[in-house]
């Protein structure tokens, strides 16, 4: 049985940062709890420092009790700084982006892998670019009414059209900003950056996380070492692991357990790039570690993940019997949620996103607080699934304790 738990988190594209992040999991873990009639003490958080925060959890049944530690990776200032860039260049690197997918044909791979993605990429580019077109299209109004119309001079007709376009383009970005448009647009120029191996922004959280991992095995202080990347988090997890493991390549052959868990990856989506050989090489690293347990959860319900693909032969990286990893986790968010909220969600895309990491109405395989703090190794919860639950009697008491 576990008894101590490590966790590194590495959250998707989000500014809200621990604090943010440990408000959510301290409402959901409560509802967890009363779903499994466990109880829970949760410590309170602690900034360690500018790259890491961090909180405790301990949760227990009658004859069971793990302790552990959440180490949040932090990101939210890089994330503040680039959305507080000059919005004209954000807009220039986000269109860029759309041409450069197109002239390669990844925005085709991409809805070839999975054609929900692709839609939910095209409709924010597509805002984007609507946006735009909408504050333009004012302008060119305005200085049309004010030149034919009005008889205006030509200089003031020009004045009054770039004040409209100025004005219709302000107006409208706090429901760009609502919506996600920026934010998204914002992040993946970075992406593609980053899976070309070119310095980035994101090196520091990698770096830091990497060398956070290596002396979290060194400790052995724990059962098992979770490393856990969401959404736009998953393919920094990949990378912050194969970086570990260069600091250290016996890293994976003693001490604790070391997982990796990919949930609502946007990975192969980064990998599609024709250019992006730095991420196809951190995938083909880890699909040949033994030492390492890597599991990949989707869901046919998220929208922003890819449900049913291969994330090692799906992005071109051939592999023969060498190959062990990832366990491929399919995972059903009507079977965590009750049949009223479910079809409430199934049209909020990002809510349902963030699924992963929050509380389920049902007993499911997959229960984000019991595999974070449950005595069951991860790996088995996603081999034997149903076969878990039943181990867990209706008060808590776990039947597998040995």
């Amino acid at each position: 049985m576990i008894t101590r738990r490590r966790i590194i988190y590495l959250s998707g594209y989000d500014p809200q940062g621990p604090q943010g992040y440990y408000a959510l999991f301290g409402s959901q873990l409560k509802r967890a709890c009363t779903l499994w009639h466990t109880k829970f003490t949760l410590g309170p958080l602690v900034i360690e420092s500018a790259d890491i925060a961090s909180w405790t959890v301990t949760i227990g049944g009658p004859n069971w009790k793990v302790f552990t530690r959440y180490d949040f990776v932090r990101q939210e200032d890089i994330i503040s700084a680039n959305c507080a860039e000059p919005i004209i260049r954000q807009i220039y690197r986000g269109v860029r982006w759309m041409l450069d997918d197109l002239a390669t044909g990844t925005t085709f791979r991409v809805f070839r892998a999975n054609w929900q993605f692709g839609m939910h990429h095209v409709v924010l580019q597509l805002l984007l670019l609507a946006w735009i077109a909408t504050s333009m299209t004012a302008g060119t109004l305005g200085w049309y009414i004010a030149r034919h119309k009005l008889g205006v001079a030509t200089p003031i007709g020009v004045g009054i059209s770039v004040a409209i376009v100025f004005a219709i383009f302000m107006a409208l970005r706090p429901l760009a900003n609502r919506w996600l448009v920026i934010r998204v647009n914002n992040h993946w120029p970075y992406l593609r950056e980053f899976g070309r191996g070119e310095a980035n922004c994101f090196d520091r959280p990698i770096e830091i996380g990497a060398a956070h991992l290596r002396d979290l095995v060194t400790a052995n202080d724990a059962d098992e070492v979770v490393v856990i990347g969401h959404s736009g988090g998953a393919p920094l997890a990949q990378c912050m692991v194969t970086r570990a493991l260069e600091l250290d390549p016996d890293l994976g052959l003693r001490g604790p357990r070391i997982v990796m868990l990919t949930i609502g990856s946007i990975t192969p989506a980064v990998a599609f790039h024709p250019r992006a050989l730095k991420i196809r090489e951190i995938i083909r690293r880890l699909a040949i570690e033994p030492s390492i347990n890597w599991i990949e959860c989707q869901s046919r319900k998220d929208a922003l993940n890819f449900w049913g693909f291969d994330p090692v032969a799906g992005v071109g990286i051939q592999l023969g019997p060498e190959r062990c990893n990832p366990l491929v986790w399919q995972l059903r968010f009507r079977d965590m949620l009750s049949p009223k909220l479910y079809r409430k969600l199934r049209w909020k895309l990002f809510r349902l996103h963030f699924q992963y990491i929050m509380a389920n109405q049902m007993r499911a395989s997959y229960d984000y607080f019991m595999l974070i703090g449950g005595p069951v190794p991860i790996i088995e919860w996603a081999k034997r699934q149903r076969d878990v639950i039943a181990e867990f009697s209706s008060e808590g008491e776990y039947l597998g304790a040995e």
